[in-house]
């Protein structure tokens, strides 16, 4: 069997994708990319139209898309199921990638363009910016760099960004009141879709999102003690990446804050 996943060190989709593998057990070569540009090799494209991390290919079939490889990885291999068995809870984890999908993912793009990344884009020299947004794929993207980099946590699409988190997180929270996972008794796709993004607020020094939300906390506590989380989050992140994401300034707490609750 062949197995290669092409991934980013911190990027949050990669995450996942790692979090899938080692909670089943499954032994795959690496692929780093550095997202410094690599990801638009017209070698890679052709794997992943969308120039992005992680794309998993098994077999010589690639499969892309975090939330799709998880399904991927759960159904073609053996080991502890990561979907329950009852519908009920089979339907939050749907809910939960749903949200990840469709808001969740977008708006932790912009917060970490706007936070850790900004210095990067803001020493570009005058064009180089407008040249590297145009080889995305996506116009979305695109926008939420150049409007981050322009403007920070001030950029009117940080509103939103946070207010998606915060829904996150008092899903999580509300969860944390049945079971000691998102979608119940045991540990599910759900918990992986969503680690990335907690633990990148925390990175972002953002984490005190959940100052009343204990039940996150518990949670994050509790999935930090599977060994999954050594295996996918903490194996692979670098003094160098811990660096950037501490020392970036402003510290965005005052801001977000002011965003969030008018103070």
């Amino acid at each position: 069997m062949m197995l290669k996943l092409y991934h980013g060190r911190t990027s949050v989709c990669s995450v996942k994708a790692r979090l899938a593998l080692a909670e089943k057990g499954v032994e795959w070569e690496s692929q780093l990319l550095t997202l410094q540009g690599d990801q638009f090799d017209p070698i890679y494209v052709k794997l992943n139209p969308g120039a992005v991390v992680p794309t998993l290919v098994h077999d010589g079939r690639s499969i892309i898309e975090s939330t799709v490889i998880m399904h991927y990885v759960d159904d073609a291999f053996p080991g502890p199921s990561l979907m329950p068995e009852d519908a009920a809870s089979r339907a939050k984890v749907h809910l939960t990638t749903k949200l990840m999908d469709e808001y969740v993912h977008n708006s932790c793009t912009a917060l970490t363009f706007a936070t850790a990344n900004r210095s990067r884009f803001q020493n570009m020299k005058p064009g180089e910016l407008e040249a590297d947004l145009a080889r995305s794929p996506s116009r979305a993207r695109a926008e939420a760099k150049r409007q981050a980099a322009a403007h920070g946590l001030d950029a009117p699409l940080m509103v939103d960004a946070l207010r998606n988190h915060e829904t996150l997180l008092d899903q999580i929270d509300a969860a944390m009141e049945e079971g000691p996972y998102i979608a119940g008794s045991s540990y599910s796709l759900a918990d992986v879709a969503a680690i990335p993004y907690v633990w990148r607020l925390e990175k972002l020094r953002l984490s005190r999102m959940w100052d009343k939300r204990p039940g996150v906390a518990a949670w994050l506590d509790h999935v930090r003690q599977r060994p999954s989380y050594t295996a996918a989050v903490e194996n692979w992140v670098t003094q160098a990446d811990l660096d950037r994401y501490s020392s970036f300034h402003p510290d965005p707490w005052p801001k977000a804050s002011a965003i969030l609750y008018g103070r």
